[in-house]
């Protein structure tokens, strides 16, 4: 039997969110049923509401999620009732090209619930990456409900789901930063700051943080980074090869995603270093930059899925490490709130007042 939950929907494409009441279904094969208890509020969410990923309205928000298992479908597993999870938002097949390949981080195919989630009069609901955890319960896949620690408290948690994975892995995954090198992160919002701390937890010599504004350079500091750089007091790449020895950085993390930072990323680095695009830019956007430099400046350009991430993988890595004292979670979360308040903590991080709201369920 379905249960009733209450949950933040978007209704049309710009208009604020509301809290209403949702149906769940049981769990059917390869389900699993969780009752959320926080969720951090992402840019993505606000693009759905924006209607800039789809326009397959209504949708049910969030995905930024920790909660335990309340049911399970055939074919969950070993996951049970009670299970303490992180949800991730992917989900690997097993069974496409590249789960065929080991590379189980660009799975083609991940997996989500079958059965709709609705509103109350019957309406289906397109879940927020598949997810939809502004919600009292949701219903997902069971391979993203990925088992850890129950000693993590959920709003910290949770914020490994999404945008703190997608900064970790940026920088450890995809940029392969290591014992010594430079790094410097463009972009010190939620995912430049999980950059900036994975960089300094692996031991990088020099971490600089860029960004336009003095509190979220504050921040960067607080969570490793040994220079920062204000864009809006002197160039980027002039101040970043300064800090360098005048070669610029081995790694680069642009965490913006615009045309302007990711020019900028591309001649901060070093000849031969890495450039790593993790922030995601609008689909209108496009870079020009001469063919010659692409060839002479060598290296890599790459861009970053999720942090190319493996959630069974690296979800209980990070919550270990977490609890260990090596890697400050609680330091993301600047403000918990209520499902009523989604739309105000919307304006928040818009206006760049904070690094995660989080709803606590």
């Amino acid at each position: 039997m379905a249960v009733e939950a209450r949950a933040v929907v978007a209704r049309a494409k710009g208009a604020p969110v509301s809290v209403e009441t949702i149906l769940v279904p049981d769990p059917g094969p390869g389900e699993v049923m969780v009752r959320v208890q926080a969720c951090g509020v992402c840019h993505t969410d606000l693009h759905y509401r924006e209607g800039a990923i789809t326009d397959d309205f209504p949708f049910l928000l969030g995905h930024e999620a920790a909660g335990t298992v309340e049911a399970v479908g055939e074919g969950a597993g070993e996951l049970a009732p009670g299970d303490y999870v992180v949800l991730a938002w992917r989900a690997p097949c097993g069974r496409c090209r590249s789960c065929r390949r080991g590379r189980p981080w660009y799975c083609f195919d991940s997996a989500n619930a079958v059965q709709p989630m609705t509103l109350a009069d019957g309406t289906p609901l397109t879940a927020a990456l598949g997810i939809g955890a502004f919600a009292e319960h949701t219903l997902v896949a069971a391979g993203q409900a990925v088992p850890v620690d129950p000693a993590a408290r959920p709003e910290a948690a949770g914020l490994i789901g999404c945008g703190v994975m997608a900064g970790f892995g940026a920088a450890v995954n995809t940029g392969g930063v290591g014992l010594g090198d430079s790094v410097a992160v463009i972009g010190c919002g939620g995912v430049g700051n999980a950059a900036v701390a994975a960089s300094a937890l692996v031991g990088a010599r020099r971490v600089i943080a860029v960004d336009l504004d003095a509190r979220k350079l504050e921040w960067a500091v607080g969570f490793g980074a040994t220079h920062t750089i204000n864009a809006s007091e002197v160039d980027t790449v002039d101040a970043v090869r300064e800090l360098t020895d005048g070669f610029g950085a081995d790694v680069v993390i642009d965490a913006v995603g615009l045309p302007s930072t990711y020019r900028q990323a591309f001649y901060a680095r070093d000849l031969a270093g890495t450039l790593v695009q993790v922030g995601v830019p609008d689909p209108t956007m496009s870079i020009d930059l001469p063919l010659i430099d692409l060839f002479g400046r060598g290296g890599a350009l790459k861009s970053s899925w999720y942090g190319d991430c493996l959630p069974s993988r690296d979800f209980p890595v990070l919550i270990d490490l977490y609890l260990q004292g090596k890697f400050d979670l609680d330091g993301f979360v600047s403000e918990t709130v209520a499902l009523d308040q989604v739309e105000a903590a919307f304006d928040k991080m818009a206006r760049g007042d904070v690094l995660r709201s989080v709803v606590v369920l």
